[in-house]
């Protein structure tokens, strides 16, 4: 384990250098992995733990995503299994369902964790507020998370090229005094670029607060009120896009993210330069107190009872289709898909 220091905060990380994938399948060779739920993680998890030769199986209920395991090549009856079954077979139980399916199966899945299994997230949410989920664990299981930085097709996509997405890793419950060496066996399995230390609950305060906050509901916010800036002062919608979305997620954001923000910045013209430097700090400024807010709406949980008690209303699906179909029609997003169509990749 590697110690890195953060301007005087130091932190854990572990590497493939330090626990490679021999290591890895070295300590689960004897393990029966079963991923529960093949919708967001769960296909990127569980085929690049199957293409990196460990013993998995999947469970999913009967449908459309069923269905998808299927073409996938997981085979019913053999690797590919109802949830509960699943369950019963496996010796680590990973739980990639939603939170609110969490809520519906555990009650169908907690006899099925014996003494020694494991029980594996990758997100903190149902352990963190179990007071408020029901998810209790029995005492004589490990509960452990592995939690990619990143969404599960991008966790399969880098796999296949052969890079990795950084995760965050977790011990809440260390029964078998084995739980560490599981936990970093199934996040190099998974196909992790590196691992930093957590906790169930640091995880799921930071990843439900940047989800309503900087890496999706503030983003849209701040997109929309530029655009409607830019509209409402007659620029064009291509234009207002351009200007709003477009230079952002296609110029800007790679070159952060491949050396940071003063590269970007070093690598703009002086007038965007200058007016950058000039305007972060009112931003800031305007934004933070929203921040603090969400925070502590987050931290108290009141953002988790919020998504329960919504994920448990019988036509939740349809209220929230109307929600996305109102986002993807707007102007906005309308003058996007236009733009993508003109990108030279699909001319």
């Amino acid at each position: 384990m590697a110690q890195l220091n953060f301007g005087g905060v130091e932190e854990t990380v572990i590497t493939r250098e330090e626990f490679p994938l021999e290591k890895a399948r070295e300590i689960l060779k004897d393990e029966t992995i079963a991923v529960l739920g093949y919708g967001v993680q769960g296909p990127g998890q569980s085929l690049n733990l199957r293409d990196n030769g460990f013993n998995v199986i999947v469970g999913q209920r009967q449908g459309k995503t069923y269905d998808k395991a299927v073409a996938d090549g997981w085979v019913p009856g053999q690797t590919l299994f109802s949830v509960e079954e699943a369950a019963s077979r496996a010796t680590i139980v990973m739980c990639l369902l939603s939170d609110a399916a969490v809520l519906d199966v555990w009650p169908r899945i907690k006899d099925s964790l014996t003494e020694g299994k494991a029980l594996y997230f990758s997100h903190g949410f149902a352990i963190n507020w179990k007071d408020r989920t029901g998810v209790n664990p029995p005492a004589d299981i490990d509960v452990i998370m592995v939690a990619p930085k990143g969404s599960g097709s991008s966790l399969r996509s880098l796999f296949l090229e052969g890079r990795g997405l950084n995760s965050s890793y977790a011990i809440e419950q260390d029964y078998t005094g084995r739980a560490f060496d599981r936990t970093i066996a199934l996040g190099i399995g998974i196909g992790s670029g590196y691992l930093f230390e957590t906790t169930f609950r640091r995880e799921a305060v930071s990843d439900l607060t940047g989800e309503r906050g900087a890496l999706m509901g503030a983003i849209q916010g701040l997109f929309l009120a530029q655009y409607e800036v830019l509209r409402s002062h007659g620029h064009t919608p291509s234009e207002a896009f351009n200007e709003t979305v477009e230079e952002l997620t296609q110029s800007l954001m790679p070159l952060i993210a491949q050396k940071g923000m003063d590269w970007m910045y070093a690598n703009c013209s002086t007038t965007a330069q200058r007016g950058a430097l000039d305007w972060m700090t009112p931003f800031h400024d305007a934004i933070k107190p929203v921040m603090e807010k969400l925070y502590a709406s987050v931290e108290c949980g009141n953002e988790a009872q919020h998504s329960i008690d919504s994920n448990s209303q019988p036509d939740y699906r349809e209220k929230l289709e109307k929600e996305l179909a109102a986002l993807r029609e707007s102007e906005m997003w309308r003058a996007g898909e236009t733009v993508r169509k003109l990108r030279p990749e699909n001319a």
